[in-house]
């Protein structure tokens, strides 16, 4: 797949999971389920789950345990790969 196909892949994403006041636990399993189906899932992250953090800092902690890898961010929304 090319570059540009690919970006316009991730920019055509909708968001399917989100982070919210109760953090990162409730939604490692549905993040992990989507990525053994998709190639691509977008997360964003709600004020009320950055608290003290940035959105940059969750996704890389969520990669982390859901076996992922980031493959962009940007304002309070990532996009995960496996």
């Amino acid at each position: 797949m090319s570059d540009s196909t690919r970006a316009q892949r991730i920019h055509e994403l909708d968001v399917t999971v989100w982070v919210g006041k109760k953090g990162l636990d409730p939604v490692e399993d549905e993040l992990s389920d989507q990525l053994a189906d998709r190639e691509f899932v977008k997360v964003k992250f709600h004020r009320s789950a950055r608290g003290g953090t940035t959105a940059e800092e969750l996704a890389e902690d969520l990669a982390e345990r859901v076996n992922a890898e980031v493959v962009r961010t940007r304002g309070h929304t990532a996009v995960f790969e496996r």
